[in-house]
């Protein structure tokens, strides 16, 4: 696995517009960072960070737990991402997502976690989530004529 490349997070537009940022990996984990910036707020009169954008940190944070489990990398894709949103974010304050990857099969990974500000026992929102692994290797073959796997 690229881990700098990982790290730097600038290869997906949308990650690098948000300012995402990783704060800590480990084997199957991934803790992000999303700082607070008016740009993301949906609502002005609150101040609040736009769930959208928080659906992207988590959404980020799984799929980079994914690929800390994974010996080189290579395309992935969301399959699956469940939000539950337990309150909102405070304004002002950065959000993080820790996200672990728990289960791993030769084609799909299942991961779960939780955005926060202080603690991920204390969630703005929950997630589990499902990824196809080499995404990229499926879109070959259909692209070429193949069956679609």
């Amino acid at each position: 696995m690229d881990i700098e490349k990982l790290q730097r997070m600038d290869f997906v537009p949308h990650t690098k517009a948000l300012g995402v940022r990783i704060v800590e990996m480990g084997e199957g984990v991934a803790v992000l960072c999303l700082p607070y910036s008016d740009h993301l707020v949906g609502d002005p009169d609150t101040g609040i960070i736009h769930g959208g954008a928080i659906t992207a940190l988590l959404d980020n944070a799984s799929g980079t737990a994914v690929h800390t489990t994974m010996k080189t990398m290579t395309s992935i894709a969301t399959l699956d991402l469940r939000i539950d949103y337990m309150r909102p974010a405070t304004p002002q304050r950065p959000v993080f997502a820790r996200a672990e990857c728990f289960r791993k099969t030769s084609n799909i990974a299942f991961v779960r976690g939780s955005a926060y500000h202080d603690s991920p026992d204390d969630p703005i929102a929950t997630t589990i989530a499902t990824f196809v692994l080499s995404s990229n290797q499926s879109r070959k073959v259909f692209a070429a004529g193949g069956e679609d796997r």
